[in-house]
């Protein structure tokens, strides 16, 4: 997969100083810091919280699928 990005100028400079101080293709220098973020990005197990997951509701109120038809 091939992806274009514009750099901002001074952003640009650095990685191609970092890429030639550390004698590697400026191609493997952005790979391995996507690698990295992406190795270390926490990955959220869910966006609700432990009460949400497991609320049950009230037991006599009737269930939301019984009014249905009656929302169209």
């Amino acid at each position: 997969m091939q992806i274009m990005i514009n750099l901002p100028p001074d952003l640009e400079q650095d990685l191609t100083r970092q890429a030639a101080q550390s004698n590697i293709p400026l191609q493997t220098l952005i790979l391995n810091a996507l690698r990295q973020t992406t190795e270390n990005y926490p990955k959220p197990l869910s966006q609700w919280t432990e009460v949400i997951l497991t609320y049950e509701g009230v037991p006599d109120f009737p269930a939301f699928e019984s009014y249905r038809d009656e929302l169209l």
